[in-house]
């Protein structure tokens, strides 16, 4: 633990990323069940606090389910913890929303709270509803701001956190379990650190093809 932290202090935060399959490795051979917690606080945080959007999401679910298969870990266990890790920081995130969104949106340029995350997941809300909850796990970024903006806006929370369940217990299982079955086969083992740029490739695309779409509606108002 102490190599990875000492890791993301000098600025290897692309290998880490890209060598996720190691390190977790390293982290399971050295901490053995603490491992659990650990995940669970990374995907707590990665959905719970707007201040951590950067935060390895899908991959890091992919690569422990890699894990799973290897034996180092439980894949009923990483899938029960992490699915109430992912559910519980999007209720912390809602809340946060909630009661602090009014005041900390006065500022939406700041440092943490830039105002072109919160329109990509405003685009995300006019094109989905409710349902962005659940579609939003799969899309960095706009995955740790949509409880957040949900908690702002008028969602109730009985039906975010219906979303909520549904979106995280998918979301971590399909993940997981991608992991799990397909992680070691001998090619993508091979060519895991493609895979990873992959897997976080297709998690923007939707955001990307919004931006886009988004540009594209501006171009006639704007002549």
């Amino acid at each position: 633990m102490d190599h990875f932290l000492a890791d993301l202090s000098f600025g290897s935060i692309i290998d880490v990323f890209l060598h996720l399959d190691k390190h977790l490795n390293n982290l399971c051979l050295e901490y053995g069940n603490r491992v659990y917690g650990i995940l669970f606080g990374v995907i707590f945080a990665e959905t719970g606090l707007v201040v951590t959007p950067f935060l390895p999401g899908d991959s890091l679910l992919f690569v422990a389910g890699t894990q799973a298969a290897n034996g180092s870990l439980s894949v009923f266990w990483l899938i029960v913890l992490l699915s109430i890790a992912g559910i519980v920081g999007d209720g912390v995130n809602y809340h946060l929303g909630k009661y602090l969104g009014p005041k900390v949106l006065k500022n939406p340029d700041s440092r943490i709270f830039k105002k072109k995350y919160l329109d990509k997941t405003h685009a995300f809300y006019e094109k989905y509803g409710g349902k962005t909850i659940i579609f939003a796990r799969f899309v960095p970024i706009v995955r740790t701001f949509a409880p957040f903006v949900a908690g702002v806006g008028t969602m109730s929370y009985r039906r975010f956190l219906a979303y909520n369940v549904i979106g995280g217990l998918a979301w971590v299982g399909i993940c997981v379990l991608a992991g799990y079955f397909f992680g070691n086969i001998p090619v993508i083992k091979k060519n895991f650190e493609l895979v990873i740029i992959a897997i976080i490739v297709i998690s923007v695309l939707p955001m990307v093809v919004e931006f886009l779409r988004a540009r594209q509606k501006a171009k006639p108002s704007a002549s």
